[in-house]
């Protein structure tokens, strides 16, 4: 299979987990290419079988095209892991260094870093890794603009590939599972009062649109 479709597949899962049906310019956008090419790769995986198509409503995954969606984001994320964990690159680099990476990487190379890394369960991001044999981990968070005041949190994902973002995020050391306690949430979209690690911290409202975080109970190996 055409290494491209691969990453359509993997993007399209991704979009899938905020709309259950992403329209085809959402597709280009995170995509980064035209409309028009959306619109050819998208007709493509329709006759292959990997994706249907609605118009004025958008696309969405078939169980065959799931399945290599999860493959891909496997991949993806253990490369991830790998590049922080073992070649000490920063969170922040990665992402886009690993979409160049991914198409020409072979699978036994793939388990043979999942295994050099202990089998993670989450990338560097907090986003959880696919089993080998297809399964996501399920979640059960929400963004921190979402949380309750005056309830403690752990920081589960971050949701975004912003380098200057994850860069500040990991000098005030707010990453993957940081405990916090929210204060306090400003009305009319405000910023966020946080406190952890005895300091307290207020973060915008976009920024803490992109953080995800969890009960501590309920947080994830």
């Amino acid at each position: 299979m055409c290494p491209t479709v691969w990453l359509y597949l993997g993007e399209i899962y991704r979009l899938q987990e905020a709309t259950p049906w992403p329209t085809l310019s959402m597709v280009a956008d995170s995509m980064g290419v035209s409309l028009q090419a959306a619109s050819r790769m998208i007709r493509r995986m329709v006759e292959n079988g990997h994706i249907e198509h609605e118009p004025y409503r958008g696309v969405r995954l078939t169980p065959a095209g799931e399945a290599i969606a999860l493959r891909v984001i496997r991949r993806h994320r253990i490369l991830e892991v790998f590049m922080v964990q073992i070649m000490g690159f920063g969170w922040e680099e990665v992402h886009d260094m690993v979409e160049t990476l991914e198409r020409g990487v072979d699978d036994r190379l793939i388990e043979r870093m999942d295994a050099m890394t202990g089998h993670p369960t989450r990338c560097p991001h907090g986003e959880p890794i696919p089993s080998a044999d297809g399964v996501m981990p399920p979640l059960d968070d929400k963004p921190l603009a979402e949380w309750p005041e005056q309830t403690e949190a752990q920081v589960s994902r971050v949701k975004t590939h912003d380098p200057a973002k994850l860069r500040y995020l990991a000098s005030v050391r707010l990453v993957p599972g940081t405990p916090l306690m929210v204060r306090h949430r400003s009305p009319f979209n405000g910023p966020v009062h946080l406190e952890y690690a005895g300091e307290r911290l207020v973060v915008g409202n976009e920024l803490a649109g992109e953080l995800y975080v969890q009960s501590p109970q309920g947080a994830l190996a």
